[in-house]
């Protein structure tokens, strides 16, 4: 059923992957042609041409390399491919500029003819060809028609909403010389996009994006020193102590036990009372030293144990720590993906772990066994000791040569299953995605071809390390042959006796097999240092955007200045941004950025946010330059909303909380109140303890904006950043939120992204970027006098599609 069904969701979900194989799942088996037809009907062809790699470039996990624009145009282009013959649009053009979603929508019009097609939409022009129009309210549908007969009803549910929608911009429309019966779009210009997760735009995408999708650097495999290996262990060195004794204490037991029982075979062969005697004694002794490793096992395994899950959650929280510090940009390359990173945070303080606590407890145990081994060996038969001992190179050449073989795959073993950790934790991330585009199989194909190469190199490493393992094993058994011929050759010439050789050939047993299980851990360890030394890597690294040095703010007036910026993005410097690029929004005005996809709006907030440092001029807040200013201060003051809001899988309230941490619940209630949340989080069966899911995927988009909003409305910040803040609501509720974000931005500083003619006609100061250059400024009133201007013909667009209606 589902490859008849063919979807484009309000955020669309994209693999970290190349375009060409994002547009695939929609059909497998599409040609180039096809893929560019497609391509060309989204207007996704375009940028895509503009790109490097065009079709091979990688977009990056959950396509963060590309604008929200452009992400939504490939979502367009893979419904577009599979040639549906059920269409559902979930606001499809919601993220494209006026021009785009003019011929986005024609080329849609064009596929939904004969095909059954459900549109969820805001926009009226989106929805006027519709044949029916349902209008959904609290569950019910109150009202169906076209277009013409729902309007033509003043009463009714639509042209209410129509009504609501059209409110805002009426009263601008004389300015443009048109009389009022004709309508604005509740939208200004779609040709603003929005940064989303990425905070980047068209052009800024590409400078993110290379051939290899993306890496900044290969991951740089160095050795660990022991030393510094063991000093993770530090704060915990008394259970180490304690620990390390109980080792040498259980260990030592081993060759006590090998000599016990050869005593006791000896004295079979005496008579039968001093055999009784004999044995009698050594069976009190192995109860004795029974209990004894009862409680120096419970002991030693208790202090590993507790440093071992000590030394794991220290790990993690470091770990965590260092990579929350890192750039913006360390977390664009594919390597440093969410995926990984995870799999890392979780692997790696495992593998520590093993490494420095579980292993090493086998090895302190051996080492114990050895030394009380050879030292009982040499006083009952010092030649046969140094006999066997002389075997004993032979027996470590094999596991030598075994550990030099492995030390070239470990890494790169590794990595590739990362590789596969990352498609299998994007695949369950955006299942949806997968289903509604009966992927299950290819994804299943892709993660089964991810895992190729390291299972070959697994088979071979598995043959190679059996074969040296055998090697040492025959040097082993080897060298128990040559102990007892060589017992027999001193037994022959009465240099010792029977219960000498037995005794000693016992504990040499025990030795040699310790030594066997120390050896067979050399490629554990080696593996285990390269992956120590990716936690160091991690914990070592410094970010390129410094922030924890600097002047304390205590509070901020909001006077923002971006002076002589020149900005490249870090991984593609040839790729300019910004020349010469200046701005100044004054304490407590706000400022709209309006413009064509591309001309980098969203790289300013970037920039002020501190995501990038410029490549030279300065970011001043209140006169003073940002980098020497403690960032994490700065940011303090600084709120956010973004288009596509980033929930956390916790509970309602937690996601507000994160506004401000220490918030009473009636500021929590206040600010849901202000952002109109609070009657839909009223209405839910767990009110406020609502679990979001994973991205906030158990509410829906408007519902996640409006939270996204409330977070931003406790925070009560002297800056404010706005993209698309309202995007995700209905006409009623937008106009509420915005009322409520009207109220907010009073006495504030606020940058806006937008494209809405609510949301930026009231703005103190409206700039127009294109091509990283401000070509005009000025307020609505002033911008929309000017004919030929082109914030006029922004709008100019959009109003001629309201007009259809």
């Amino acid at each position: 059923m589902r490859q008849q069904i063919g979807l484009v969701n309000q955020e669309p979900a994209l693999f970290a992957t190349s375009i060409r194989e994002n547009i695939l799942y929609g059909k497998d088996e599409a040609s180039l042609d096809e893929i560019t037809r497609a391509a060309k009907l989204s207007e996704a062809i375009s940028f895509i041409n503009n790109l490097p790699e065009r079709f091979e470039t990688q977009v990056g996990e959950r396509g963060i390399q590309l604008s929200g624009g452009q992400k939504q145009r490939i979502a367009i282009s893979r419904a577009i491919v599979k040639n549906p013959s059920i269409l559902l649009l979930d606001e499809a053009t919601s993220a494209l500029d006026a021009e785009s979603e003019k011929s986005v929508q024609e080329a849609l019009d064009r596929v939904m003819v004969g095909r059954t097609t459900v549109v969820v939409a805001h926009r009226l022009s989106t929805i006027r060809n519709a044949d029916i129009i349902a209008v959904v309210q609290e569950g019910k549908i109150v009202e169906t028609g076209c277009h013409d007969e729902l309007i033509s009803n003043p009463n009714s549910v639509y042209s209410s909403l129509v009504q609501l929608q059209e409110a805002a911009p009426l009263q601008r429309n004389s300015s443009l010389g048109r009389p009022p019966s004709i309508k604005f779009s509740r939208e200004l210009s779609r040709t603003t996009t929005s940064f989303g997760a990425s905070f980047r735009s068209d052009k800024d995408s590409i400078s993110r994006v290379g051939a290899d999708g993306g890496a900044v650097e290969p991951v740089k495999t160095t050795n660990v020193s022991a030393k510094r290996l063991y000093s993770m262990i530090g704060p915990d060195w008394l259970y180490g102590l304690c620990g390390t004794i109980c080792a040498f204490i259980a260990g030592a037991q081993m060759p006590l036990f090998a000599l016990g029982i050869s005593h006791a075979l000896v004295s079979y062969y005496m008579d039968w009372d001093t055999t009784k005697h004999e044995v009698k004694k050594i069976s009190i002794l192995f109860c004795c030293g029974a209990v004894v490793t009862v409680i120096v096992h419970g002991i030693e395994h208790l202090c590993f144990g507790t440093m071992g899950e000590r030394l794991t959650l220290r790990v993690r929280e470091r770990m965590f720590s260092a990579m929350l510090r890192n750039e913006i940009a360390w977390f664009d390359d594919t390597n440093n993906t969410s995926s990984m990173l995870s799999s890392r945070l979780e692997s790696d303080a495992t593998l520590l772990r093993t490494i420095v606590v579980d292993r090493s407890t086998i090895l302190l145990q051996n080492v114990g066994l050895v030394v009380a081994s050879f030292i009982i060996a040499f006083l009952l038969n010092w030649r046969i000791t140094l006999v066997v001992l002389a075997t004993y190179p032979l027996v470590i050449s094999g596991h030598i040569s075994e550990k030099l073989f492995m030390q070239g795959y470990g890494g790169n073993l590794s990595k590739a299953y990362l590789k596969a950790n990352m498609l299998a934790g994007e695949a369950v991330s955006n299942i949806r995605t997968v289903a509604a585009f009966c992927a299950e199989q290819k994804v299943l194909d892709l993660y089964a071809r991810e895992l190729v190469e390291p299972s070959k190199r697994s088979f071979t490493r598995g043959q190679i390390a059996g074969i040296f393992y055998g090697i040492s094993q025959f040097f082993i058994f080897s060298s128990y042959g040559l102990a007892l011929w060589y017992g027999s050759v001193l037994m022959g010439k009465e240099l010792s006796s029977f219960k000498s050789v037995m005794k000693s050939f016992m504990v040499l047993i025990v030795t040699a097999l310790a030594m066997g299980e120390t050896l067979a851990l050399a490629p554990d360890l080696l593996k285990g240092n390269q992956m120590v030394a990716s936690v160091f890597e991690v914990l070592d690294r410094k970010t390129e955007v410094s922030g924890d040095s600097g002047e304390e703010l205590a509070s901020v007036d909001g006077t923002i200045e971006l002076r002589d910026i020149h900005f490249s993005y870090p991984s593609r410097p040839d790729v300019v941004i910004f020349k010469d690029f200046n701005l100044k929004v004054r304490s407590g005005k706000s400022m709209a950025l309006v413009g064509q996809s591309g001309s980098g709006k969203s790289s300013v907030i970037s920039i002020i946010l501190r995501f990038y440092d410029p490549t030279s001029g300065k970011v001043l807040i209140d006169g003073k330059d940002m980098k020497k200013l403690k960032l994490k201060s700065l940011r303090k003051h600084i709120g956010l909303v973004q288009q596509e809001p980033a929930l956390f899988a916790t509970s309602i309230y937690e996601n507000i909380l994160y506004g401000k941490e220490g918030a009473s619940e009636s500021e929590v209630i206040e600010a849901a109140k202000l952002a109109n949340a609070h009657s839909f989080i009223s209405a839910l069966p767990e009110g406020y303890s609502t679990k979001v899911g994973e991205r906030g995927v158990q509410l829906s988009g408007g519902q996640r904006q409006r939270v996204a909003i409330a977070r931003a409305v406790l925070k009560n910040p002297e800056i404010l950043l706005l993209d698309e803040a309202t995007s995700a609501l209905d006409v009623e509720s937008e106009r509420v939120v915005q009322q409520a974000l009207d109220r907010l931005m009073k006495n504030r500083t606020t940058i806006m992204v937008a494209h809405r003619l609510s949301t930026i006609k009231n703005a103190d100061q409206i700039s127009v970027i294109q091509d990283g250059k401000i070509i005009e400024q000025g307020t609505h009133s002033t911008l929309i006098d000017n004919t030929n201007g082109p914030y006029y013909k922004l709008i100019n667009i959009q109003q001629q599609q309201q007009q259809q209606l």
